[in-house]
């Protein structure tokens, strides 16, 4: 891992996991039917819904001493509840054969992504989107539906209990003190492309960035990665993370990040990759 603005690697990845942290619990910490367990050891996720989406486990800093007890405990939860999850891993995380003790429990390692950070202050100070694209920030039910919609559209089919829960979460999203904040790209008044930052850990975070099909490789999701950052970089907050699958790496390189650490999903058997 490499420093950034200064920023010694070992909290970047410390920064980051918090980061995750927001992106992965605070919505449905006001979900009725949800359950948010969060402690010095871990952070465990449960949205209610049938969808591992939104079902993590995360933020490990367990003691070797009781790491196995612990990982048992949450791996047992879901499997009581009948819902799937996945239980991310990164640099920060401890113990430092977590991975193994998450095989033994009976998870795998579902796919690979890497961690990446950048200095807001060493981006272009303007940018423009591509000919026809309007990007809002969503302020409206409405526009929280698009984004849904266009989540939901990366499963085949259509993932309803995504709709499901930003219908249920819209509005604690809308709220003027949410640290989720959600955009959504237009081209010609139809939803193409969504991206969302996450702010927490005292960094920017960037998810959901997202393209359909049918308009990728326009400058389309560059355009939707910059605008949240720039609007971070206003808000004034210094860093911004993102965890970048290996077809994304050009995009986010050329935009100034660069890799800071591998992180790992873990899931029950069956479940793979989504």
């Amino acid at each position: 891992m490499t420093s950034i603005a200064g920023i010694p690697a070992h909290q970047l990845a410390a920064a980051a996991d918090d980061n995750m942290a927001v992106h992965a619990s605070w919505a449905q910490e006001r979900l009725p039917g949800a359950r948010v367990l969060r402690d010095g050891g871990l952070v465990l996720v449960d949205s209610g819904l049938p969808c591992d989406t939104f079902n993590f486990v995360l933020r490990a800093r367990l003691d070797a001493g009781v790491a196995q007890a612990r990982v048992a405990q949450a791996v047992d939860h879901f499997r009581r509840a009948g819902r799937p999850f996945s239980w991310w891993v990164g640099p920060a995380d401890e113990p430092e054969n977590l991975g193994a003790l998450l095989r033994a429990a009976g998870l795998e390692a579902a796919e690979s992504e890497v961690g990446m950070a950048a200095d807001l202050h060493a981006l272009p100070a303007e940018h423009e989107p591509p000919r026809g694209l309007a990007i809002a920030r969503v302020r409206t039910a409405a526009q929280v539906r698009d984004f849904a919609r266009l989540l939901a559209g990366n499963w085949t089919p259509p993932d309803a209990e995504v709709m499901r829960f930003y219908e249920m979460a819209a509005p604690a999203l809308l709220s003027e003190d949410a640290p989720l904040w959600l955009y959504v790209g237009y081209l010609g008044g139809t939803p193409v492309a969504t991206s969302e930052l996450a702010v927490g850990g005292g960094v920017a975070g960037l998810y959901n960035i997202s393209t359909v099909a049918s308009h990728r490789r326009q400058g389309i999701g560059r355009a939707l990665t910059l605008r949240p950052l720039l609007d971070a970089r206003a808000a004034g907050l210094r860093l911004a993370i993102l965890q970048a699958s290996a077809d994304g790496l050009g995009l986010y390189s050329g935009i100034g990040f660069v890799a800071t650490g591998q992180l790992t999903e873990y899931k029950p058997p069956g479940e793979g990759a989504r």
